[in-house]
């Protein structure tokens, strides 16, 4: 079933127009990887699906769920089931990781949480992203390690469990293990009811991760659409040969 679709989108940054043209559809139960040069648009593309005011559509539209949520503000989107964690997570002093977390889920699910089945949920899903519990009352990131901030991102998305995780970057500055906790709490989240849209300039965090489609992006457009094979082609030869 379908849960995302772009339909010829075109976008700007101030004067200069970045997404050219981007179509893509994710249904139900997919996993979808975007690669592509620097520049390409990659990360503008998530910030337009959370309709990020920096950037302005210009024609095209966003259908999720079978409506358009491209005049949509960014919260009513994020309730709307779509998840962004982003490629560096901003340090907020002040309200505990806790805190953010309960009041993120009593938003996303318009209901007080039930704090015990809450604490516990948080708790397990902690020690399987092998996260130091205490950080549950540390300020949101404060002091947090690059990797830690991550794993982070990662809590947030298995707590609010959205319908769509979008990761821009989320390997980007990792070592290996915390790679492979990343997958693994990817996995975790990942059903037959919700989709990923995984955004990467490597092939790492895929290793350990059943990817469906793979994009290219190149200048503002999807040029070429494969399997995982083809991130794995990208890894291995670059992007010289979509740039011709």
């Amino acid at each position: 079933m379908e849960l995302l679709n772009i339909k010829d989108l075109y976008a700007v940054a101030g004067e200069k127009e970045i997404l050219k043209g981007l179509n893509l559809k994710i249904n139900k139960g997919e996993v979808h990887v975007i690669m592509g040069p620097n520049g390409a648009g990659k990360s503008t593309l998530a910030n337009i699906i959370l309709n990020n005011p920096q950037y302005k559509i210009t024609s095209g539209d966003i259908e999720f769920n079978g409506e358009s949520i491209k005049k949509l503000k960014t919260d009513e989107i994020a309730k709307k089931g779509i998840f962004m964690s982003f490629q560096t997570p901003e340090e907020v002093p002040g309200i505990s990781v806790t805190n953010f977390l309960k009041t993120a889920k009593t938003a996303r699910e318009n209901k007080p949480v039930k704090i015990f089945e809450f604490k516990r949920e948080l708790e397990e899903n902690m020690k399987k992203l092998n996260m130091n519990p205490s950080y549950s009352t540390r300020d949101l990131n404060v002091g947090f390690s690059g990797g830690e901030k991550k794993k982070n991102e990662i809590l947030q998305m298995l707590t609010l469990n959205p319908k769509l995780a979008i990761l821009d970057e989320t390997d980007s500055g990792l070592d290996v293990d915390a790679i492979k906790t990343v997958s693994k709490g990817i996995s975790m989240y990942k059903t037959k009811e919700n989709a990923v849209l995984i955004i990467t300039h490597g092939t790492k965090i895929l290793q350990e991760i059943k990817v469906d489609f793979v994009h290219v992006l190149v200048d503002g457009k999807i040029i070429k659409t494969g399997d995982s094979s083809l991130a794995n082609l990208i890894e291995k030869e670059g992007y010289a040969k979509f740039l011709a």
